[in-house]
């Protein structure tokens, strides 16, 4: 029986399902995933749903273009773009064979998949087109497939728009109902937006977000709306399932705790681990994957967003200084005269 139970957990697909915002860095992601696994010896093949994306920066093995396009379609039938995008993902969905069949090769030959998938919200927090290709695929074909979403890290230096992201992730989550892990993505540019109000934890654990709603502006905008800050926050900390692991593309010990949280999260490490243990896969993960979280948040804290704010800080010296100096000599240009 145990033999018999190794054998299923090989031949069982694994992978993730890349969603976020546009240009939360999406195929980026796509393909900096895709050399790391490369480089760690472990079959890999990415999976294009979006009908929009034409320039491809990496090695796709099933292109969704190939079946139908975003541009004719809204040629053909006078879509604009948010149109012709649903009804895509509405073809794709009743053409599931289409995708079975190009899937099958790398199913049976043990492939780890990434999917990558259109930005358009909807799609992915109310729309059933989806929903439905994702069910599809882990509860008919039994696929293990986390759904990895991006949100760029940007918006940690505005209260408002990081609480937009919190709601945005959790309406993700509930919609989806896949094992799920949430990524503030472009950590290494949070410098060129801004000053944090806080530590980079407390974005990432979504800590008590009521001393953000107290950082947010003194605008009309901003007293006026407070209490609804408050509470949009009071329910993401209620529902207790939003929190973030950060995220530089270039950074090796990033990109291994993203595959880490993703394998966990959809079963493969278990199921590599079985084979080479005579204890629980869960044992054994569980004491090789202990500590070092703390010291890789601490080094982006420090070479991205602590530096970053020295960075700013020196640039406004010069821009004061640069001011006094230019001031100063309009006052002895106009003594001279």
């Amino acid at each position: 029986d145990e033999v018999i139970w190794i054998t299923a957990w090989s031949r069982m697909a694994f992978g993730q399902v890349v969603i976020g915002p546009p240009g939360s860095g999406k195929t980026t992601y796509c393909h900096g995933m895709q050399e790391y696994l490369k480089a760690i010896k472990r079959k890999v093949a990415i999976v294009n749903l979006d009908p929009a994306n034409d320039a491809l920066p990496y090695d796709v093995a099933v292109d969704v273009s190939d079946l139908v396009h975003l541009e004719e379609v809204m040629e053909e039938l006078k879509l604009g773009p948010n149109g012709g995008l649903v009804y895509c993902m509405d073809y794709i969905a009743k053409n599931l064979d289409w995708l079975q069949e190009k899937l099958s090769k790398y199913e049976q030959e043990g492939y780890y998949l990434l999917f990558d998938l259109p930005g358009q919200v909807e799609l992915f927090t109310m729309h059933d087109s989806l929903k439905t290709i994702l069910d599809t695929l882990t509860n008919k074909w039994s696929y293990r497939l986390t759904a990895v979403q991006l949100v760029d890290a940007h918006l940690c230096t505005d209260a408002s728009k990081y609480i937009s992201a919190l709601l945005l992730s959790l309406s993700t989550m509930l919609h989806l109902e896949m094992p799920h892990v949430n990524v503030l993505s472009k950590v290494d540019l949070v410098r060129h937006y801004g000053k944090l109000d806080f530590n980079l934890d407390f974005y990432t654990e979504v800590q008590d977000l009521s001393y953000l709603v107290r950082t947010m502006g003194r605008g009309y905008f901003s007293q006026k709306y407070k209490k609804l800050s408050q509470g949009l926050s009071e329910v993401v900390e209620q529902y207790g399932l939003v929190s973030f692991t950060p995220l530089a593309i270039q950074e090796k010990e990033s990109v291994q705790r993203v595959l880490a949280l993703a394998d966990k999260a959809n079963g493969y490490v278990f199921a590599s681990l079985s084979s080479q243990s005579p204890y629980p896969p869960e044992f054994v993960y569980g004491s090789a994957t202990k500590a070092s979280e703390d010291d890789m948040w601490g080094a982006l804290q420090e070479k991205y967003i602590d530096s970053g704010v020295k960075v700013h800080e020196r640039d406004q010296a010069h821009e004061r200084t640069a001011s006094t100096l230019k001031e100063g000599s309009g006052t002895v240009s106009r003594e001279a005269a």
